[in-house]
């Protein structure tokens, strides 16, 4: 997401990177790029004029300090610019004081409001909320099977009575909710594939029914501008509370992202980043910015690691770094923790400083692919002591994984090269203290 508009920003500022003050053609000129950026990103038409409005006069004879190129100046006012677009505090989750929390998911048809459903289901469980899914899309086929199949996998209940009322659907659901002592409630509501006035009467019944104290739209950000209308219909009947900003992964543009709030003035709230059920986010405008501006993004990375990896198993890890016991399959098991963080492409972004890499380096996830099989082909002897690798193992590896005999001894010439970097650590500070 956002990778052209990324691309376009850093070109500009990279121009700037020589001159000493910046003039007013100076700026003119940076704006009216930042502009096409912006446009050819899918942001909203009203929403780059205004935001291009209020960034001309903070840039205008920015003066340069010992430690403030232009290009710096200027990568600063407009992050400062985009995170004031786009919501500067964050908007979590409202829950009720007392009994059950109930949210309604709302958006078009194919939007990802089961998956979605799912995703925040699974979220308030970690939280100890005991969250109840509800089938409310009674129209589409498969929608409460694909529910039921989600909350299974989640281990979260699932209220559902098939065919029925969505409003009475809903108001049992709650009933019950009350019964058992259940803390979020979620309906998941049916969509269409365009808003229609038949929809948006039974969305209101259920949200007076329910009296939810979230309403969220989910808004696919694959559909450009179509969204920001979408959430302007929405928002006019129902009055949302927040939004879900799906598909994020694969939309290279991301402009409805940047437009959203700014034309409604309600809070994204959380960003899906795959199709997995644990690929959701709390959304933060400074930290998207931070990843838009190739600044990075590490506390969002560190959260994701927290998530993914185990702290006693992170503490075995570094003593078997310091006594120099670091093995193939120790290797291969933090390759699998790393991948469960996501696309590797993705995780160099968020480290400042490595957001280039990507594009230079042309990371691909076959290689790791190849990698972890080549490390599955070989016997728990061979991952532990790699020196017994002879010509023969080396070609039946190859045979085993379908990779060439190049490979192995590509990826055995690299480990070793890293258990020497490491033997190298160990004996310094930073080993000595971990």
């Amino acid at each position: 997401m956002f990778q052209t508009l990324s691309d376009r920003l850093g070109a500009i500022f990279q121009r700037l990177r020589s001159r000493g003050k910046l003039t007013e053609a100076d700026v003119s000129e940076v704006l009216r790029e930042v502009r096409i950026a912006l446009l050819e990103a899918d942001v909203n038409l009203k929403v780059v004029r205004d935001f291009i409005a209020s960034i001309r006069e903070r840039a205008v004879g920015v003066e340069v300090t010992e430690s403030l190129t232009p290009a710096q100046a200027v990568v600063k006012i407009v992050h400062d610019g985009l995170i004031e677009m786009i919501g500067p505090q964050p908007a979590p989750v409202r829950f009720a004081p007392t009994g059950p929390s109930a949210m309604m998911l709302l958006g078009l048809q194919g939007s990802g409001k089961t998956t979605q459903a799912a995703k925040l289901a699974l979220r308030f469980k970690e939280q100890g909320r005991r969250p109840l899914l509800v089938a409310c899309d009674v129209y589409r086929p498969a929608a409460i099977t694909q529910l039921k199949v989600l909350g299974e996998q989640i281990g979260v209940p699932v209220y559902e009575e098939g065919a029925g009322d969505p409003v009475g659907i809903a108001s049992r659901a709650l009933a019950q909710a009350r019964t058992v002592g259940y803390g979020a409630v979620l309906l998941d509501t049916a969509g269409r594939l365009q808003i229609d006035e038949p929809l948006m009467r039974e969305l209101e019944a259920i949200k007076k029914a329910a009296s939810p104290i979230e309403s969220l739209l989910v808004v696919d950000a694959m559909t450009g501008q179509e969204a920001v209308n979408v959430a302007t219909t929405f928002d006019r009947h129902l009055d949302i509370t927040g939004m879900i900003l799906t598909k994020v992964d694969g939309d290279s543009r991301g402009g409805a992202a940047l437009s959203i709030r700014a034309v409604t003035g309600k809070p994204i709230k959380f960003i899906g980043t795959g199709e997995k059920v644990g690929a959701l986010e709390e959304f933060h405008a400074d930290r998207l910015v931070s990843r838009i501006l190739g600044m990075g993004d590490m506390l969002t990375l560190i959260e994701r690691s927290q998530r993914v990896f185990d702290e006693t198993k992170a503490k075995e890890m570094a003593q078997k770094i310091r006594r120099q016991t670091f093995t193939l399959q120790d290797f291969l098991d933090q390759l699998r923790q790393m991948r469960k963080m996501g696309p590797l492409a993705d995780i160099v972004k968020m480290i400042p400083g490595l957001g280039k890499l990507t594009a230079a380096s042309n990371i691909d996830e076959g290689e790791v692919s190849k990698i972890e099989a080549m490390i599955c082909s070989m016997t728990p002897r061979e991952r532990t002591d790699p020196a017994v690798l002879n010509a023969s193992r080396r070609r039946r590896i190859a045979r085993g994984s379908g990779t060439q005999v190049q490979d192995v001894n590509r990826l055995i010439k690299q480990f070793e090269a890293s258990r020497q970097m490491m033997k190298q650590m160990s004996r310094g500070r930073g080993m000595a203290r971990i």
